[in-house]
């Protein structure tokens, strides 16, 4: 599948370039562009993509301080600027375009969902945001801009992919440790469902093409990405139970929104060397995905590749009624309820859900 990336703000950005940095050494050709987009020129300066600041006259460079309405403002400005820097990056290769965020950060938050209402009133392919939710211990502005954003990115976009960073976490990690790691899982994830379809080594039984990830994300609402592996058989008999397995801890342990199980749709990829991928065991995998979904809407397929292991990639599309989801937002909720009494009590009080960015 074929994408142009648009990060937007620091953590946008930051995976913006891991996730083109994988499609490169990886050869797989799926990134046709990468551009970065921040209200804040130091944090430009450290990526090695192209980049592009924004709202300099309103913020002078410096950033939004948390604060996703002027983000969306300014981004609302320079709508026009940044896709006019997109074009020379959007060929007629390109299938989808995918806007990068954190969701807790001022820029992220509030310029994503305002980008990719634009990008979709201009464009005729799918607009995806791969969007990052703050930890609990993120303080409660980021959840409230996160609350927001979410709900309107799942609005705008074809499809909100979450990636929930309490669920990646590691205990003993520094912060900086933390997101670097969990930056290079999102790459991973996210890069080898880009390439799914982009045939690299040999040609399997039942290959995933672009038509069946657009179709599993189609519709709106939030999807999740899951990916486990582990060491195959040369005997594509013995591998059976190998690709069960690495399907179940993908599902399970694995998701990038964790405990959100329950989906719409899904897609099934079992990545490896095409001799050693066992058609029964795909196929057995993917009936367990549709009873432990609930989904009636699985579809599987083959990604071959040169390895000497078996990998399991797993799509949820419509994952947003999950207990996880409601969780967060609840929290969310209450962090803005709690912001409003700092500004106004009275507005607090009268305040009891979270308003759209729009």
């Amino acid at each position: 599948m074929k994408v142009v990336l648009i990060g937007v703000g620091q953590a946008g950005g930051k995976i913006t370039q891991a996730l083109a940095e994988f499609d490169y050494d990886m050869g797989f050709d799926a990134v046709k562009g990468a551009l970065a987009v921040n209200t804040a020129r130091p944090d430009l300066s450290e990526l090695d993509i192209d980049t592009q600041l924004i709202g300099q006259d309103r913020v002078k460079g410096h950033g939004v301080g948390g604060d996703n309405e002027l983000g969306a403002e300014i981004m609302q400005e320079s709508a026009t600027e940044v896709m006019d820097n997109l074009d020379g990056r959007l060929t007629t290769e390109a299938e989808a375009i995918v806007v990068v965020a954190g969701l807790g950060g001022g820029t992220g938050s509030g310029g994503a969902p305002m980008l990719t209402r634009e990008l979709q009133r201009i464009y005729n392919i799918p607009v995806y945001v791969l969007g990052v939710l703050p930890g609990r211990d993120e303080g409660g502005l980021y959840q409230a801009n996160a609350g927001r954003s979410v709900k309107t990115c799942a609005r705008e976009a074809d499809s909100l992919v979450l990636i929930d960073n309490d669920g990646w976490k590691a205990s003993g990690d520094s912060l900086e440790a933390g997101f670097e790691r969990i930056n290079d899982a999102i790459a991973q994830r996210i890069g080898l469902l880009f390439a799914s379809g982009e045939a690299v080594e040999g040609v399997g039984e039942s290959v995933v093409d672009s038509s069946e990830i657009i179709n599993t994300l189609k519709g709106g609402g939030i999807a999740s990405v899951g990916y486990a592996a582990a060491e195959s058989s040369e005997d594509p008999g013995e591998n059976v139970n190998t690709i069960t397995s690495v399907t179940r801890n993908a599902l399970l342990t694995s998701m990038s929104l964790p405990d959100a199980i329950d989906a719409e749709r899904g897609l099934l990829v079992i990545a490896g060397h095409p001799e050693r991928i066992s058609r029964k065991g795909v196929e057995r995998a993917r009936k367990w995905m549709e009873e432990e979904t609930g989904s009636l809407e699985v579809r599987g397929g083959d990604f071959p590749i040169d390895s000497g292991k078996l990998a399991s990639l797993v799509v949820l599309g419509g994952v947003e009624r999950s207990e996880r989801v409601q969780e967060f937002m609840d929290r969310a909720r209450e962090a803005e309820q709690e912001k409003n009494k700092e500004i106004d009590p009275m507005e607090g009080l009268e305040n009891d859900g979270l308003d759209d960015l729009m």
